[in-house]
């Protein structure tokens, strides 16, 4: 499988400018690239080819004397740039026609050298070398602080400018898959706000709250960022410190990541989670919240380190009543509020509401993986109708919450911790 290895990099003074020189001639060209597919759209012409193109904004363009300084940076660059603006046409039409899973994407839009984030990309062509130092045509031998090495060669290199000003050197890899030794624990994973995650032996991970606990930090930052004139040198050095706290931030929360992955992987031999709607739950008034935890950031690095360790990964039906459903004898509560954190079943069982649902979403991730497909939500000790016209007819379970006027499961309304 392929794999991202970042490093952060130190270029000197005059390689910066290098670099700033090449992210400016990519964007140009990229912006060329859309210009002229846009005005072909807008005046009725054929669909410009990939190929005319390149030819119109690259060969040509450098022939004439308000594009000659695109000969400044290495050919590789420009074509990467070209690449980027065909694959997000592409990327759209197959949305627009359906083809493309998912939400529908917008047109691409025109980069900006205000953009927060500035890249280039090297592939092999490009002749890059990777040593002690990072050597990229017409930059330079770039210091690269390496933290561990590559286990392949690299197919490409980014190189990118974040928000903060550092630039990092991000290299596609092929990595062999490396099983760790079968171990005989399986386990389902809860997701919340209260507690980050809690699992099913009802081992709980605090959640560490990094946006919250820097936020009289950062407020104090914007303050500072707010009154600097517009244009001014300082407002660009207020505007630089913002950004630094946020990536520190940023980083903390991938660190923590990353480590509280690897170790479930590590100990469990199959992993299951709830498929959580983290666009919906973003557009909630928790959403700081549900940004500062991170879901789909951890979920994902779950989802290719078991595949990476020889793990078993399986994502849960995200209506299925977790929190609701007795994990003793299968009783299906049909209303909780989010306030209740524990409760007791009429068989006499008492729950913790978070290890119940970790238990509940185990045992469905262990019948979906054995039936080869999603596991039909339990209502009740009933599933649902399987015919169109008995399915058309019965109002979804979440539906009919809603209808009610009652909340969803923790993480996704107000009040929900």
């Amino acid at each position: 499988m392929r794999l991202r290895y970042s490093f952060r990099l130190d270029p000197t003074p005059s390689q910066r400018i290098a670099l700033a020189r090449a992210f400016g001639c990519a964007r140009v060209v990229f912006n060329d690239a859309l210009a002229l597919r846009r005005v072909a759209h807008a005046e009725g012409l054929p669909f410009i080819t990939d190929g005319e193109l390149s030819k119109q904004v690259i060969t040509q363009a450098k022939q004439t004397p308000d594009r000659a300084w695109l000969g400044e940076v290495w050919a590789v660059v420009l074509q990467q740039a070209l690449a980027d603006a065909c694959a997000a046409y592409r990327n759209f039409f197959a949305s627009v026609s359906g083809k493309r899973k998912g939400p529908k994407i917008a047109p691409p839009r025109f980069r900006s050298r205000k953009d927060n984030r500035q890249a280039i990309r090297f592939t092999k062509n490009a002749r890059f070398k990777v040593g002690d130092k990072l050597s990229l045509p017409k930059i330079g031998d770039i210091k690269v602080r390496w933290s561990r090495r590559l286990p392949s060669d690299p197919s490409s290199v980014t190189v990118v400018k974040d928000a903060a000003g550092r630039y990092f050197a991000s290299f596609v890899v092929e990595v062999a898959e490396h099983p760790l030794p079968q171990v005989e624990i399986e386990t389902g994973i809860d997701l919340g706000l209260r507690h980050f995650a809690v699992l099913a032996d009802g081992r709980k991970i605090e959640s560490p709250r990094f946006l919250r606990r820097t936020e009289k930090k950062l407020k104090r930052l914007q303050k500072l960022f707010s009154r600097k004139e517009k244009g001014s040198a300082n407002r660009v050095k207020a505007r630089i410190k913002v950004a630094k706290q946020h990536a520190k931030v940023a980083d903390a929360r991938r660190e923590f990541h990353h480590e509280a992955s690897m170790r479930i992987v590590r100990e469990n031999q199959a992993i299951y989670v709830e498929d959580l709607a983290v666009k919906g739950l973003a557009r909630t008034r928790l959403a700081k919240s549900v940004h500062d935890a991170g879901w789909w950031a951890f979920v994902g690095m779950l989802e290719y380190k078991a595949k990476l360790y020889g793990r078993a990964f399986a994502r849960i039906d995200r209506f299925h009543p977790s929190s609701k459903l007795c994990s003793a004898c299968r009783n299906l509560v049909q209303v909780m509020p989010l306030n209740v954190r524990e409760w007791v079943c009429a068989c006499g069982v008492t729950h913790d509401r978070d290890v119940n649902a970790a238990i509940n979403i185990l045992a469905a991730g262990r019948r979906q993986v054995a039936a080869g497909r999603k596991p039909e939500p339990e209502m009740g000790g009933k599933r649902r109708p399987q015919t169109p016209v008995e399915a058309d007819k019965t109002p979804h379970p979440a539906r009919k919450r809603r209808a009610r006027g009652t909340t969803d499961e923790a993480g996704s309304h107000r009040n929900a911790a």
